[in-house]
């Protein structure tokens, strides 16, 4: 097993290029299922969890090829099997994408409850509920989620009572196929969604409302898609993460490819804690500038345009160095601060009230830590760069999962960061 060791308190400097969207990624490639033709993914990220869905297909019966390391392309014309197996999705939340989509093609499916980080309870009950109101049956056997669909999926409206990134693509992928309209109120209205909308938008699918909460879509009653090639969006959570490095280690440091209208949200609690930038190239590119004095910051996480709760974590690394005390909400996730004994074991002030986490800003030191989840494993590779001494992070296979080639995009700035073998 592979750990990073980090030796803090080096300067950053350069340039980084932000890979595609993981989120993005995953529900485009189960998207493929719908389409009649080869689809070509390109400026996928290079990560776990996009080798991970990709091989659940092949179990399906698609065929891949990868035409570099970041572009694949799929053919998923021999699809054969309705059964995502235990084995797979265990290793990740995200296969349950495939449930709407081997749904609204086969009129039936197997999907074995999910897996994944364990940040808390993200039941999956959402999806189910709005796939019975389009007409599929829905049973739990086994530890298996099993839909029918004898008709084909029909046209609804479906409320959501919270608004779900993955059901909301789920339903908008159902739609495509199914007959009739189906509308969804309170559709969630991340960048990842509306690219997903669009791609079926540049099928010929009749979509509107997109990137707002309520989205109409006229599916083409079973036939299946014409997929056109896909270019996956940047990861807006990859962007602001290395924005955090630069901001921690008091460094001047560019991202390039990003997108900075994905990322409001995040750069204006940068700017809250004395941070500033130079935005280039169309919003494409962000340099972030050293703060004179890291102000405390307060946090509530909540769907976008709102605060991410992937950048959560990144945050309270960034607020264990500030010039006072900071709070952080969390009202998305309720065990989404594993990692506050961890960054504790690197000297940082951290109160626990429930959903709510109290930062008193001063310094880190180096520790041996263990990562937990995805996210947490950034947070702590950010504490790492800034403490003083030597920092081990275990179990990193967690950040594999989300981030392409991080300690050589880290090295590269000038951080002294090796990944070793336990």
């Amino acid at each position: 097993m592979h750990y990073l060791r980090i030796n803090g308190g080096k300067k950053l400097s350069g340039s980084v290029k932000i890979s595609g969207a993981k989120n993005a990624a995953l529900p485009l490639i189960a998207l493929s299922i719908l389409s009649k033709n080869e689809v070509v993914i390109k400026n996928l990220p290079a990560v776990s969890d996009i080798h991970t869905l990709i091989q659940l297909l092949s179990n399906l019966g698609a065929k891949y090829e990868f035409l570099d390391a970041n572009t694949a392309k799929i053919d998923p014309r021999d699809v054969n099997s309705t059964k995502a197996i235990y084995d797979i999705v265990r290793k990740m939340r995200a296969s349950i994408l495939v449930l709407g989509p081997l749904l609204a093609r086969f009129r039936h499916c197997e999907v074995s409850l999910p897996g994944g980080c364990a940040i808390g309870a993200r039941p999956i009950d959402l999806h189910l509920s709005a796939l019975e109101k389009m007409g599929a049956e829905v049973k739990i056997e086994q530890g298996y989620v099993v839909c029918t669909a004898k008709k084909g999926l029909k046209g609804a409206t479906i409320n959501f009572d919270k608004i779900t990134v993955t059901g909301t693509e789920n339903i908008v992928m159902a739609a495509a196929l199914a007959s009739g309209t189906t509308h969804i109120i309170n559709a969630a209205k991340e960048p990842e969604v509306i690219a997903v909308c669009n791609a079926l938008k540049n099928a010929g699918i009749d979509i509107e409302g997109i990137g707002t909460n309520e989205i109409l879509i006229k599916g083409s009653g079973s036939e299946l898609l014409s997929l056109n090639e896909i270019s996956i969006i940047p990861d807006r959570i990859e962007a602001g993460t290395y924005l955090c490095a630069g901001a921690i280690t008091g460094s001047r440091i560019k991202i390039t490819h990003a997108r900075a209208a994905h990322l409001g949200a995040v750069l204006a609690k940068f700017e809250d804690m004395g941070f500033k930038f130079e935005i280039s190239n169309g919003g494409d590119e962000i340099t972030i500038l050293p703060a004179s004095k890291i102000k405390p910051v307060e946090i509530i996480t909540s769907e976008y345009p709102g605060f991410p709760t992937d950048m959560q974590a990144q945050f309270m690394a960034l607020a264990c160095i500030s010039s006072g005390v900071s709070t952080i909400d969390e009202r998305l996730f309720e065990n989404r601060f594993m990692h506050v004994s961890e960054l504790s074991r690197m000297g940082a002030d951290i109160r626990l009230n429930g959903h709510i986490a109290t930062i008193s800003g001063g310094k880190l030191n180096g520790a041996d830590v263990m990562a937990t989840d995805l996210r947490a494993s950034s947070a702590l590779v950010l504490a790492a760069l800034a403490a003083r001494g030597e920092s081990k992070i275990h179990r990193i296979y967690h950040l594999d999962r989300g981030y392409e080639k991080l300690e050589e995009k880290l090295s590269a700035l000038g951080a002294d960061i090796q990944r070793l073998e336990e």
